[in-house]
């Protein structure tokens, strides 16, 4: 099962080696992997889309990154409130005559062609993996000569009470 995990890490030379590593010795399947600068100086943020079997190696795989020196906080977020996305950038064959119907095929998905070339579009197009695979496989039949893809990137969302937090009233008695 896939499991994300947001790490906070002080951004320094050898971190991601180290996280890696971790991950390589536990022989834990690294889906995608993101780090970024946060608004704090120093500090970078993970976000490790990693596949486990089970809940105790979900466990397992959180308190071994815990144990680095550089790393700040892990939390596995797969179960939560999160806002997330990922970005891909595809290469498409075109032609004169099939630039518009790609054009007209990427609109419903707010993505948008950054690049054109005699044989080719560049589109670029971000929101959740599903939203990325459903333009990918719209977009297979013309030719993908080319695409790279950002892998996810999460964060928890702002804290909101949650729906069983809420007091229930009724009208009727």
């Amino acid at each position: 099962m896939k499991r994300i995990v947001v790490a906070t890490v002080l951004n320094q030379s050898g971190v991601l080696n180290k996280i890696t590593g971790v991950l390589a010795k536990r022989q834990f399947n690294i889906d995608s992997i993101t780090v970024g600068r946060t608004e704090t100086e120093g500090i970078s943020r993970m976000t490790i889309v990693v596949n486990v079997e089970d809940d105790r190696q979900a466990e397992q795989l959180t308190k071994q990154l815990n144990k680095l020196i550089d790393v700040i906080k892990v939390q596995d977020v797969t179960d939560q409130a999160i806002v997330s996305r990922e970005l891909a950038l595809i290469k498409v064959l075109s032609t004169a005559q099939t630039r518009s119907e790609i054009g007209g095929l990427v609109e419903p998905f707010r993505a948008s062609i950054i690049d054109v070339s005699r044989e080719s579009v560049t589109i670029q197009v971000t929101g959740d993996s599903d939203k990325v695979e459903a333009l990918v496989d719209l977009l297979k039949p013309y030719g993908i000569k080319e695409m790279v893809r950002t892998g996810l990137t999460a964060f928890l969302r702002g804290s909101q009470k949650q729906v069983t937090d809420l007091t229930s009233y009724s009208l009727l008695k």
